[in-house]
């Protein structure tokens, strides 16, 4: 084959694969807010953060942060977040880079997170906070660093650590490129592929998991932009740095850690560790791995109850 039709070639190849991305974003079309409430916006650093918000707004306020992976949301609390609205002012944001949140193509870190998290639990009054895997991490760092205020924490699953460890940068950058990124991504991002995570680190019983969750978790993943917090995530510069034990143990706060008995990203060891080096309380969830809160929803609500207690 000669140079021109080399060319020829691989021009044809790229514009069927811009043309087939198009074809999956329009197929997505424009994403609903994940929960059931009236959502709020948030203007940070120039972005536009959705959040949800239920419950009385006089009652304390419980603050809930999603888990960073792949199709992220405020859905994740989808089963639980009315039923902790009864007693509290439920407030659950899309993190920037996911949900109905702006997804501009920055690379997206630890450290924005962490002032991200920061600055969004500032706007309250000593809220309690409900933190999943990674948020768990942004979330006592923020504490740790004294930038806010916390009455109560509960924590799922957390996590330091998302994405390879050193970070890989071509990673990130091949996912962030123009046309081959955009494919690779979709290929990441397939419903075999979300089926795939479901049923091997999400959850132990995935056939319970509603169908039309697993269709909006790929909606999400097809937004525009959806790619760029995603590649940082996966390279693993969402990773925090944060010594998770020490901080923890440093918060003169009540903490439960709530963790899936079949969980294994991190394995359940790993909860008993932390909770016994930050004297913290630790509910196991059985036939339940990272969303026990999706899985045991009213015995989730009943132990959150317990770790946030009444409120100020």
């Amino acid at each position: 084959m000669n140079g021109k039709r080399l060319g020829l070639a691989v021009a044809g190849l790229a514009g069927g694969l811009a043309a087939g991305d198009r074809l999956l974003r329009d197929a997505a079309g424009e994403l609903e807010p994940a929960l059931d409430a009236p959502e709020r916006t948030y203007h940070w650093r120039g972005l536009d953060i959705a959040y949800a918000e239920l419950g009385d707004p006089a009652d304390p306020t419980l603050v809930c942060l999603h888990g960073i992976n792949a199709a992220g949301s405020s859905g994740e609390f989808r089963h639980v977040a009315d039923a902790l609205a009864e007693s509290r002012h439920v407030v659950a944001p899309d993190l920037p880079g996911f949900g109905r949140s702006d997804r501009p193509p920055l690379r997206y870190s630890a450290a924005l997170y962490e002032d991200f998290v920061a600055d969004f639990l500032a706007r309250y009054d000593a809220p309690a906070v409900l933190a999943s895997s990674l948020s768990g991490a942004y979330v006592a760092r923020a504490a740790d660093d004294r930038r806010v205020s916390l009455d109560s924490l509960a924590l799922v699953c957390p996590t330091t650590v998302g994405g390879p460890d050193p970070p890989k940068a071509w990673l990130r950058e091949l996912l962030r490129a123009p046309v081959v990124g955009a494919a690779c991504f979709d290929a990441l991002v397939s419903k075999p592929s979300i089926r795939y995570f479901n049923a091997d680190h999400a959850y132990a019983d995935p056939d319970a998991v509603d169908p039309a969750w697993t269709d909006y978790q790929w909606r999400t993943t097809h937004q525009p932009n959806a790619r760029y917090a995603v590649a940082s995530f996966v390279a693993g510069y969402c990773n925090s740095d944060i010594d998770l034990e020490a901080a923890l143990r440093d918060l003169d706060i009540p903490i439960t850690v709530l963790w899936g008995r079949d969980a294994t990203l991190p394995p359940l060891s790993t909860g008993r560790d932390l909770a016994e080096a930050a004297d913290a309380r630790l509910v196991v969830f059985d036939r339940a791995k990272l969303l026990p809160h999706v899985e045991h929803p009213d015995a989730f609500v009943a132990e959150v109850r317990e770790a946030i207690g009444s409120g100020a």
